[in-house]
């Protein structure tokens, strides 16, 4: 049996070779084949571009040749016949000629004949002296009319006299001629002189005045006579087959084809020589719509086979013979192979689950700290608004200060461990962009006005105002950067932009610079020395004024196309953000900057002793960037800055898709469209920001390096400011504030108003990004804004000093606000937590609500059995038996049987009289984790939105303001 088996495995093996020698004689044979036919291919389009290259450079010198007969043609037109007396005579007809000869190379000579008609012949015989001759130089016979050679070149003086109407084809030709207007041409004969072929070009001469859609009569009464050139092809051919390379390997024939039955030779052999098989033909024009020609090209030789034809199939073969031997060399290991496989396999699967289970622990432990957590920091809240000595109340915001710090630590932690276990997604959700970014600069404002660093935001015109993405993720992203920049910038400027893609010149290519030859460079930097946000010196050179001008001027003459006019396939199409951080602080050493993405780590030691911080920010944020289809890289240079700057994939969205209107910002005010605005700031980048925000609103800003320029801008406009009744408004960046120019400026303006070059004294408004610069402010200066600008900032401020009426919704805010919508409204909150029940309960009735508490999901679907006296629920999420989402189906399952009994009977089956609204209580998501209560779960389960835990004023303001009405509204 074992012999057996070894005499069928060899004979299984001996098969396997020869199959494996005959595939690769098979692939040998069949590569070579391929190979030939390929230089086949390749010939014959060499072959084809050789020939039309030819053709087209005869047609070339044949047209330049007949431009320069025409040009003669109309010589002769103006100096014989509009001079009196003519200015043109035989002598000086062959001096020029003769002297513009190499103009015409391929023409043999060239002469001119009159038109004479029968009445004219006597008088034309007795004004030349001779006697008009036919082609056999006999005395021309009486005939209609005659064309006599009056004027000829040297070359072919000989036809002098004779009337080159008596030849038949010459005949034709003339009388073809003058009824086209267009040079004609004769078939192909032998040259005198030269024995050439060739042909003999005639073209009409006209007198003047003759328009050009003359009819035939016009044009046969107009002729005073015909230019001829005997064309020399053989020498146009010849020559030019010389001067082209490749002329050795190539044949070339051309042929008179107007009778196709019988083609005339006009160049080349008469019996076609060469290889046949592969040859082309190209069409000639000559200008002659009658005459047709075309050229014959083919290889002198059969084109040699490539010697790769032969070395690469063998070289196939040789590799397939190699790689059968491989694959049976490597049979004899693959039993070996295959075990160790599996064992691999054993040990990355154990290495995995040790990694989820890690981070499984990880989010446990995070969510059992926080629930604690939120339960001190809102007991310290609610302890802030009582009674407390001064000691005291600084020891409860020292504990607040260091619970939030744990609270964002904690978020880090789990954000990590979320994305080493995979479970953190990306939503894909409509957002406005610019407001996003607002709302980040305003988290930050209060730390940069303290430092006195400029902060600044810049989204591009071109980048769409609402796009589908994930805002939660990307405010994450862009606070972590801005937070990082804050922390360590003392002085300069923070600044974000926003561009696309295929407008930035900001690529993320990786590219990083350390420290210039290890040398400090702070001595080296002067303020307001260079073309940035602030003056100071910034890592990248590529965001300087220089580079930000060009994407400023590119967005004025390509604006950013209208939601209206938006195509649906435009609104759904991916667009690539490249979005920079930049700031003028410590920057990162290069020692240090390959691990700027490692999770806790940081520059060094001094760093987390300085500035604190554990180092995950910027890992999570470079997850977070590469899940949202982007790349992330960083320029940086110690002592002057960094700019990181990261891309993402977000798709264009129209603003009628935003179905959800909690999702949607409040709309800046409309009533500034068009008021003109003069903005006075030195430095061009802040500038081009500060007009951004300012044409937010629609106002349209002059901008002037100075207050002087900025008056002569004010009193060139005054005929256009005279007739619109509007305020206008002048902003003042405090750089360009001087002592005492308060003054200057209000007398220039008093002086402008005397003139009559403005109605009423526009308003000043200083720009200021120090607090302590707010209260320098002079007595002149209207209102003081403090950076970072934000569009709706600038709005409010606006309406204050214009004297303009806010909206009610925009004057509701603060407590007193939030005291008046939550007075006498009763609150039923839910939550298992009893420290959080009791402090969410302790924040409502602080603004005067009465609250109901309850423990489970199942307590609230009883309270909320209808008819109730709720007018909201708070209800928290993650609960036993049954949580906040099943809990709210449950109650809107409830509310929806009872409105669609209303409907139908007239009446609620809970109220005796018809309802004037249907029932739907706003529900609130309670959650210490807004991002794994996501917003899409919430609406799906029949949520109106969410607040976080620990209530925060505004926060909550803005969740309960879009529901509750306050009593005195009710009232009236």
């Amino acid at each position: 049996m074992a012999a057996g088996r070894k005499s069928t495995w060899w004979w299984r093996r001996k098969a396997a070779v020869v199959a494996g020698v005959a595939i690769a004689v098979s692939v040998f044979l069949a590569s070579h084949c391929y190979f030939r036919r390929e230089n086949m291919i390749k010939a014959e389009e060499a072959l084809v571009s050789m020939c039309e290259e030819r053709a087209r450079m005869i047609q070339d010198q044949f047209a330049v040749s007949v431009n320069h007969v025409h040009a003669l043609g109309i010589l002769i037109s103006t100096f014989y016949y509009q001079k009196q007396p003519p200015a043109l005579d035989q002598e000086t007809f062959a001096y020029y000629t003769a002297k513009t000869a190499f103009e015409r190379p391929l023409l043999n000579g060239v002469a001119y004949a009159e038109r004479v008609v029968r009445s004219q012949r006597e008088t034309f015989e007795s004004r030349q002296g001779w006697t008009i001759m036919t082609m056999k130089r006999e005395p021309s016979p009486m005939q209609d009319e005659y064309a006599p050679v009056i004027y000829s070149q040297e070359t072919v003086s000989h036809i002098g006299a004779l009337d080159m109407m008596s030849g038949e084809e010459d005949r034709e030709n003339i009388l073809r001629a003058r009824a086209t207007g267009k040079a004609v041409l004769t078939k192909p004969f032998r040259l005198l002189k030269s024995n050439h072929l060739g042909v003999v070009l005639t073209f009409p001469v006209y007198y003047a005045g003759l328009p050009e859609d003359a009819t035939i009569e016009q044009r046969v009464q107009a002729t005073a006579g015909y230019l001829g050139g005997a064309f020399d092809v053989e020498s146009l051919v010849e020559n030019l087959l010389k001067q082209l390379a490749g002329s050795q390997d190539i044949m070339v024939n051309v042929y008179d084809i107007t009778n196709g039955t019988e083609p005339l030779i006009m160049y080349g052999p008469q019996n076609p020589e060469g290889y046949m098989p592969l040859s082309h033909f190209n069409m000639l024009d000559f200008g002659d719509p009658l005459r047709k020609h075309q050229m014959h090209c083919r290889y002198r030789v059969k084109p040699p086979l490539p010697f790769s034809a032969i070395t690469t199939p063998f070289g196939i073969f040789v590799i397939i013979m190699l790689g059968g031997y491989i694959v049976f060399a490597a049979k004899n290991h693959y039993d070996n192979v295959k075990e160790d496989c599996r064992k691999m396999e054993e040990l990355k699967f154990q290495a995995e689950a040790a990694d989820v289970a890690k981070s499984q622990f990880l989010a446990t432990v995070s969510h059992e700290i926080r629930t604690p957590m939120n339960g001190v920091l809102g007991m310290l809240d609610m302890l802030l608004d009582t009674d407390l000595n001064l000691t005291q109340k600084d020891y409860a915001q020292t504990a607040q200060v260091c619970g939030r710090a744990l609270i964002s630590l904690i978020n880090e932690v789990l954000d990590r461990a979320k994305i080493e276990a995979g479970k953190l997604e990306i939503e894909a959700v409509p957002f406005y962009l610019r407001s996003t970014l607002d709302d980040v600069i305003s988290l930050f404002s209060s730390k940069s006005r303290e430092k006195g660093i400029e902060l600044a935001v810049f989204v591009s015109d071109k980048v769409p105002e609402v796009v589908t993405g994930d805002p939660g993720r990307f405010r994450q992203i862009v606070t972590n950067l801005v937070g990082n920049s804050v922390k360590f910038t003392e002085r300069g400027h923070i600044f974000i932009q926003v561009h696309l893609a295929e407008t930035s010149n900001l690529t993320i290519d990786g590219e990083v610079y350390g420290d210039l030859h290890g040398e400090t460079q702070e001595d080296k930097l002067q303020v307001g020395s260079f073309n940035t946000l602030s003056g100071f010196q910034a890592a990248d050179a590529r965001n300087s004024w220089e580079n930000f001008k060009l994407l400023v001027s590119d967005e004025k003459l390509s604006p950013e196309v209208s939601a209206s006019e938006m195509t649906s396939e435009k609104a759904e199409e991916n667009v690539t953000l490249i979005v920079s951080v930049e700031d003028t602080g410590i920057g990162i050493p290069l020692r240090a900057q390959d691990r700027v993405f490692t999770p806790f780590m940081q520059a060094d030691s001094s760093t987390s002793r300085n500035y604190g911080g554990t180092g995950i920010g910027l890992s999570i944020t470079k997850c977070l960037v590469e899940l949202m289809g982007g790349e992330i890289s960083f320029i940086s240079q110690s002592n002057l800055g960094s700019t990181f700057t990261f891309s993402a994939v977000v798709k264009r969205c129209n603003k009628d898709s935003i179905i959800d209107t909690k999702r949607t910002p409040e709309a800046l005010p409309s009533g500034f469209k068009g008021m003109k605005t003069f903005l006075i700031d030195g430095k061009p980048v802040r500038s081009a920001v500060t007009k951004y925000h300012l044409k937010r609103l629609g106002l349209a800003v002059d901008i002037s390096r100075t207050v002087k320029l900025a008056l002569i801008s004010l009193a060139r406009c005054n005929g256009s400011l005279k007739t619109r009744r509007q305020p206008y408004v002048i902003f003042v960046e405090k750089d360009s504030w001087y002592t005492g120019m308060d003054v200057h400026l209000h007398d220039q303006l008093l002086l402008l108003k005397q003139n009559g070059c403005i109605l009423e004294l526009p308003k000043v408004i200083l720009l200021v990004a120090r607090e302590s610069e707010k209260a320098k402010a002079c007595s002149f200066i209207d209102t003081v804004i403090m950076k970072p600008l934000r569009a709706s900032t600038v709005a409010a401020c606006l309406q204050q000093v214009l004297g303009i009426e806010k909206p009610q919704k925009e004057m509701l805010n603060g407590l007193a606000n939030l005291h008046t919508l939550l007075a006498g409204k009763n609150i039923l909150v839910v939550d298992d937590n009893k420290v959080n029940l009791r402090v969410a309960a302790g924040i409502l009735k602080k603004y005067g609500a009465r609250v109901e508490c309850a423990e489970s999901g199942k307590d609230a679907v009883s309270l909320l059995q209808l008819p109730h006296k709720f007018d909201a629920c708070f209800m928290d999420v993650q609960m036993p038996e049954m949580d906040g989402f099943e809990a709210t189906k449950l109650i809107r399952l409830v509310e929806s049987i009872a409105n669609e009994c209303s409907r139908n009977e007239g009446a609620s089956i809970y109220r005796e009289e018809p309802m004037a609204d249907e029932w739907h209580l706003p529900i609130l998501a309670m959650t210490a984790d807004v991002i794994q209560a996501t917003y899409e779960k919430c609406m799906k389960s029949g949520m109106d939105g969410y607040v976080s835990k620990p209530f925060e004023e505004q926060q909550l303001y803005q969740a309960v303001a879009k529901f509750l009405v306050p009593k005195s509204n009710l009232d009236l």
